[in-house]
């Protein structure tokens, strides 16, 4: 059975997991439903602690962005990786799967993980944004997928459908990121 908590709750009880786990962080812009995702895996933990910005963990680490830009986005032309950065995301539009709902917003999936060696620091959520810790479980994947449809319909507004066909897409990225391994 899946074990899903808030990340910065989890570290103060200290219950984030040593060995490893997925975190999911989100980005939402506070005036249109432009959304980023980031999910980071993490594993060989030497040390985490707090600084002013967030949770920094001192381990290897792999992380997987997900962009939702609504129809209306004035900056659609602009590679991902060359926006400001509360709209940017470490990917160029070739390196990505992409996915258009029936209302044009188009969904946007790394298709690699980008790995972080040494130390990554996950951002204190502000607003609307939040941070998870998924525990690494037989069912995490069917879990992983089911967040990512209530979250890019009901956070991102994006049509269930296309929610749907999104979370599909991530999980195809997603089960690749699970068995990419650090080494």
């Amino acid at each position: 059975m899946a074990i899903v908590k808030e990340l910065f709750s989890a570290y103060l009880k200290s219950e984030l997991p040593a060995e490893g786990g997925y975190i999911i962080s989100s980005f939402f812009d506070p005036t249109s439903t432009y959304s980023r995702y980031e999910v980071t895996s993490y594993n060989n933990v030497k040390d985490i602690y707090t600084n002013d910005d967030g949770l920094t963990f001192l381990a290897d680490g792999k992380k997987l962005y997900v962009l939702i830009e609504p129809a209306n986005y004035a900056e659609k032309h602009i590679e991902p990786s060359h926006r400001d950065d509360a709209h940017k995301i470490p990917y160029r539009f070739k390196e990505v799967e992409l996915h258009i709902s029936k209302r044009q917003d188009r969904i946007m999936i790394g298709q690699k993980p980008v790995i972080t060696y040494g130390s990554f620091t996950i951002l204190k959520p502000t607003g609307h944004n939040f941070s998870y810790i998924f525990y690494d479980t037989e069912d995490l994947i069917d879990v992983i997928e089911k967040f990512f449809i209530d979250t890019i319909w009901k956070d991102a507004n994006v049509p269930k459908n296309d929610a749907e066909k999104s979370a599909a897409i991530i999980r195809g990225v997603f089960d690749l990121f699970v068995d990419f391994k650090i080494e």
